[in-house]
């Protein structure tokens, strides 16, 4: 019997689906010859599209001899980072620490640790992500493990420059014209953008952020000190300020009406989607689905 012909898991990463959706756009949709895709990364092994940077920031690391199997890794997350670190961790043999803010879905806590990773919460009032980058990099000081380090890793935009930006070109048959994601560390537009301007500058790279006194999981807009070093502002052409009322309103009616059960974030990326296409005509508009929603479900945003 030859094994080679099944694939691994890890081998199941990207190649997700770009779904076209049907009732949500209204008027500012096929009334306008505008198309919006959703690109569906909860269907990624462990879930979310952050699958595509645990993978490649170990393999990577792997290849460069800076960690080994048997060694202990450290991360600071918000979830699902941590998520896919711990999948990808317990697929190449590796102890996996994960550090995150203490105000984050039961969901997520769960997955973490059902993938044997060993979980650290932060006080949330005492500085939330901030606070669990501090740790991170403390605990490595003292020996304890080696720090991947999303927020400042090639590895993590390069996964989205190897496989998200050729996939979208691929299946669009290079007709996108616009790409929107949300922001947190910022690897997945850096690294989409940079492919999609490679093939055609004339896309449009918008990224969406929390507005003034939102909280939305997956998106953030970071104090100076604490900008992710990957990110590169040029990259991104206009950005969104995402309520998170709006967001929270807009998950119910993907799941409600579009049958896509997705998280908060893929939701504030979406509201961002809508509103560039209510100013263009037969445009082709692309947003990530980050996640599943049912990694949100103990948070009650479904529940209104």
């Amino acid at each position: 019997m030859n094994q080679d012909q099944y694939l691994t898991l890890e081998q199941l990463v990207g190649n997700t689906p770009l779904v076209r959706l049907q009732r949500l756009p209204g008027e500012v949709g096929t009334p306008r010859g505008n198309v919006i895709l959703g690109k569906m990364e909860g269907n990624n092994p462990a879930g979310s599209v952050k699958d595509r940077p645990a993978l490649s920031m170990i393999l990577e690391a792997e290849k460069r001899g800076d960690i080994k199997p048997g060694d202990t890794l450290i991360e600071a997350t918000s979830g699902n980072t941590g998520i896919a670190l711990a999948m990808v961790a317990a697929m190449r043999g590796y102890k996996m620490i994960l550090i995150m803010p203490d105000n984050l879905s039961l969901e997520r806590r769960a997955s973490m640790t059902a993938y044997g990773a060993e979980l650290i919460l932060t006080p949330a009032d005492q500085g939330g992500m901030e606070y669990a980058r501090d740790l991170a990099t403390k605990m490595q000081s003292e020996g304890k493990g080696i720090v991947l380090d999303q927020f400042a890793n090639p590895d993590n935009p390069l996964a989205h420059f190897k496989t998200t930006g050729p996939e979208i070109w691929s299946q669009t048959a290079g007709r996108v014209t616009h790409f929107v994601s949300a922001m947190g560390t910022t690897g997945t537009i850096m690294g989409t953008s940079k492919f999609l301007k490679f093939m055609n500058p004339n896309v449009q790279i918008v990224g969406a952020q929390p507005a003034e006194g939102s909280q939305i999981p997956g998106i953030r807009k970071w104090p100076q000190a604490y900008l992710p070093k990957i990110y590169d502002a040029t990259r991104v052409d206009r950005f969104e300020l995402i309520e998170q009322s709006d967001a929270e309103t807009m998950a119910r009616r993907l799941a409600a009406e579009e049958g896509i059960c997705a998280g908060v974030s893929a939701a504030g990326a979406l509201v961002a989607a809508l509103r560039v296409a209510a100013e263009v005509r037969d445009s082709t508009i692309v947003f990530i689905v980050c996640d599943r929603g049912d990694r949100y479900l103990s948070t009650g945003i479904f529940n209104q």
